[in-house]
């Protein structure tokens, strides 16, 4: 029997899965209480009911880490407060290799672990075996043990949310339908139910499956896609530990885990069956798919051949159940874009129990600060650009992110579906030259440039892969000639309006009342002066800015740049990233190239200073050059209307012969701004660091008339003198190892960080990265001189310089095209 739903309420949570039930549970921890939470059916009905209950706790970052950890300690005491089980044991888990290079991604991985604070160990086969008697050591490389993951009831584990959430005062509603969203002057207020209206100063989305389409409806864009999840469960097994840890056989597609004395066998296979494609039906509750036991048949002769007992031991139960996925594998949380005060928590990837805790403890912080409490820029729903939402794209991109989530993680993957939906200008004549494109965003990116005769496809591994010479080659025409960079993919938005400087000089560290032509570098910054965008204004008019930041940030940047727009009397943005194409002119013979395609313009220092931008002309187009760079070459940024695009690229190509003109892709890029020391934000510097950590502190204008964001927390840090955190750069004596991210950083034979990006620096001959020390005393040049650093590359510490400075051209000699 439903009961009434209130009138009213602080918070009202949509769905009553784990994730909705922790939220309501947190939220009362809070001191929230006036929250409600509604379910359709009955708790759990959707996809929590048939999850397999794995409670690991290592993810991709240390702060996701972090949720997960404390997921795996809430339940250890949370049947205890509650008075309701949970099932939960920490029992551990093995993740075994079957090959060398997934053994290279585990030790990696468990180097991270380790730093994280995980208590992890690699371990050999016998050491496997030893703990798994059952279990056939048949082509076992080794794995990693870590001993404090485990497993839950997931239904338990959510009735326990639920009474928690009650004993705090909230209310948990089942058999109460929401048929929309209130919405009035952009905010969520409320919701309709079958029952009535519920006013409220919060609406959360936590609807599972069904968030896609309810989110559609209020035209919020939540990319999610349904797919079918395949498990078996055994008759029990006589012998079976109850202790048995979970074994992840990633190579063989598989998890295993012991319940109630029976084996449930569960697969992540590479090519997976989405599900739903005509929408979730809102009947659908404690249902299953239909079974296919063909689908499923590969892995269970796997897993027969892996534990032998299996041949022996009856199958009570094929499951077939749809779990929903995101188009890059992380959840969707937080505030939506598109409307204020309407919060979502969804799209979980299959890690839902795991991430429960966390998940809901975080969110119900951000509910009530009305800001994140840590670095969530992964999982944030902000990230999603809108074609991620089409029907199309979601069906044919999680045909293979539900494998991903077993397959090895390698370095410059690149997703094999839903390509081709973003191309520049200058995509088929890159194809034609030898580009082999990757993914970013939707865009299609040239990533490097085959040699005639080769294929522009990647060999995936840990060490260099098949492009590293013809990167390398690249970079060194970078370094001696001029290459040609496709850059059109930079997110680019039109900021104009009486109020356009004073709303960006607000949001800037940096002076933006500059004189028009001049670029600013600078960085957007939170309340605690965290960097939320990386960037650079460019001042074309007295009322009209250009601003350019990354690709992978656009749907963030626009998002946090309408809404202090919108705030303002008389500013409008206008994104113009498609239709303002770009192409990056490279190298000491740049100068020289452009002074040829645009004899009109005189290139000189004296009249084209670094860091301003005018208008040219290169044959028939008008173009805005601007003399900057991210690869720390002398070089111009051109902006091209659409219409002209291929028309500049021609003329450009055709005089280039004469200055060595090459193409260079992506990868090139990369290694040329790790060499410079440029940081590239959401890795080398994000929501939680400031410009002084980042090492940016000349991009702030600490004196200007404007108190722009993050001011004050700045100068309280400024005031405390060098910080005693701060990002360095690392150069490995060993140049086989490369380094490409979270690989822990000791000093003195103590862990003190963790690289946030690597690449090999062609120009200098190194393998480099950059990251974050932690120390007891200010983090300066002479205290990084005085240290030994080491850098743990797969389980194994190996030897680094490091410094402040940049490995390449560290006074500025060739930006300025005096070397």
């Amino acid at each position: 029997m439903a009961t009434s739903a209130p009138s009213r309420a602080d918070v009202v949570i949509i769905g009553g899965g784990v994730v909705g039930c922790s939220i309501a549970y947190h939220l009362a921890k809070l001191g929230i209480r006036d929250a409600v939470l509604l379910e359709r059916k009955q708790l759990t009905c959707g996809t929590t009911w048939h999850a397999a209950g794995l409670v690991g706790q290592l993810r991709a970052t240390r702060n996701l880490t972090e949720l997960a950890k404390y997921t795996s300690e809430l339940l250890q005491g949370l049947e205890q407060e509650t008075g309701q089980a949970t099932g939960f044991k920490r029992n551990g888990s093995f993740s075994i290799a079957l090959n060398a290079e997934r053994m290279q991604e585990l030790k990696r991985q468990a180097s991270m672990a380790r730093n994280f604070g995980l208590d992890v160990t690699v371990v050999t086969p016998r050491e496997i075996i030893e703990r798994c008697p059952y279990l056939s050591a048949d082509g076992m490389v080794g794995g990693v043990f870590l001993a404090k993951d485990g497993q839950c009831n997931p239904v338990d584990v959510t009735v326990a949310y639920a009474k928690g959430a009650r004993m705090g005062g909230a209310k948990v509603i089942e058999g109460v339908k929401v048929e929309r969203i209130i919405i009035e002057g952009g905010r969520a207020v409320g919701v309709v139910t079958d029952r009535g209206d519920v006013r409220a100063g919060t609406v959360v989305i936590a609807a599972g499956m069904w968030s896609y389409e309810l989110g559609r409806r209020h035209g919020v864009n939540l990319p999610l896609h349904a797919a079918e999840h395949f498990y078996i469960v055994t008759e029990a097994i006589r012998g079976l530990p109850g202790n048995m840890p979970v074994l992840r056989l990633l190579d063989e597609w598989a998890y295993y885990k012991e319940d109630a004395g029976k084996m449930l066998i569960g697969c992540f296979e590479p090519v997976a069956k989405p599900w739903g494609m005509d929408g979730i039906p809102h009947d659908f509750s404690f249902d299953t798919l239909p079974e296919d036991i063909e689908h499923f048949l590969p892995v269970m002769q796997k897993a027969i051949a892996r534990m032998p007992v299996l041949e022996n031991a009856g199958i009570k139960t094929w499951f077939n159940g749809p779990e929903s996925f995101t188009p890059d594998d992380r959840y969707l949380l937080g505030e939506t874009a598109e409307v204020r005060d309407l919060f979502v928590a969804c799209g979980f990837n299959s890690i839902g129990i795991q991430s429960s805790g966390g998940a809901g403890k975080v969110l119900a912080e951000w509910i009530r600060e009305r800001r994140p409490p840590m670095d969530l820029v992964d999982i944030d729903v902000k990230r999603m650009n809108p074609f991620q939402g089409t029907r199309a794209y979601l069906r044919d991109r999680t045909v293979e992110t539900l494998g991903l989530l077993y397959a090895i993680h390698w370095p410059y993957y690149q997703y094999t579906t839903a390509r081709g939906a973003r191309r520049s200008h200058f995509h088929d004549r890159l194809r034609e030259a030898g580009a082999c494109h990757g993914e970013l965003a939707g865009w299609e990116r040239p990533n490097w440039f085959a040699p005639k005769g080769m294929p522009p496809e990647y060999v995936y591994s840990y060490g260099k892969q098949n492009w590293f010479p013809y990167t390398a080659a690249e970079c060194r025409a970078t370094r001696d000639a001029v290459a040609l960079y496709d850059q059109s993919t930079m997110t680019k938005f039109i900021v104009q309006g009486r109020d356009a400087c004073g709303v960006l000089d607000a949001m800037s560290a940096n002076r933006i009342d500059v004189p028009p032509g001049k670029i600013v570098y600078t960085q957007w910054l939170n309340e605690r002066g965290g960097v939320e965008a990386d960037l650079t204004v460019t001042r074309l008019a007295g009322d009209r800015f250009m601003v350019v930041s990354a690709a992978a940030t656009h749907a963030r940047d626009l998002a946090y740049l309408r809404q202090r727009v919108e705030a303002a009397d008389h500013c409008f943005a206008e994104d113009v990233t498609a239709g303002l194409p770009m192409l990056g002119v490279m190298g000491p013979q740049s100068r020289a190239l452009l002074q040829r395609v645009s004899p009109g313009t005189d290139f000189s220092d004296a009249a084209f200073a670094f860091g301003t931008s005018q208008e040219i002309e290169i044959g028939y187009a008008p173009v805005r050059a601007s003399r900057i760079t991210y690869v720390g070459e002398l070089g111009w940024e051109l902006y091209i209307s659409g219409e002209f695009a291929l028309h500049v690229y021609e003329r450009l190509w055709e005089a280039g012969g004469e200055f060595g003109l090459s193409h260079a892709g992506m990868h090139a890029m990369n290694a040329c701004r790790m060499e410079k020391g440029y940081r590239h934000w959401g890795e080398d510097m994000c929501v939680e660091d400031t410009p002084l950590e980042a090492g940016l502190g000349f991009a702030v204008a600490w004196d200007k008339p404007v108190p722009f964001a993050g001011r004050d927390a700045l100068l309280e840090r400024r005031a405390l003198g060098a910080p005693r955190r701060r990002l360095l750069q690392f150069r490995l004596l060993d140049g086989e190892r490369l380094l490409y991210r979270e690989e822990p950083i000791w000093v003195n034979g103590a862990r003190a960080g963790s690289i946030t990006s690597g690449a090999y620096g062609h120009r200098v001959d190194a393998s480099l990265g950059m990251g974050y020390v932690q120390a007891d005393e200010p983090v300066t040049a002479a205290w990084v001189a005085a240290q030994r650093f080491e850098i743990e590359v797969g389980w194994e510490r190996c030897e680094a310089h490091a410094q402040l400075e940049p490995f390449y051209d560290p006074k500025l000699e060739r930006v300025r095209g005096s070397r």
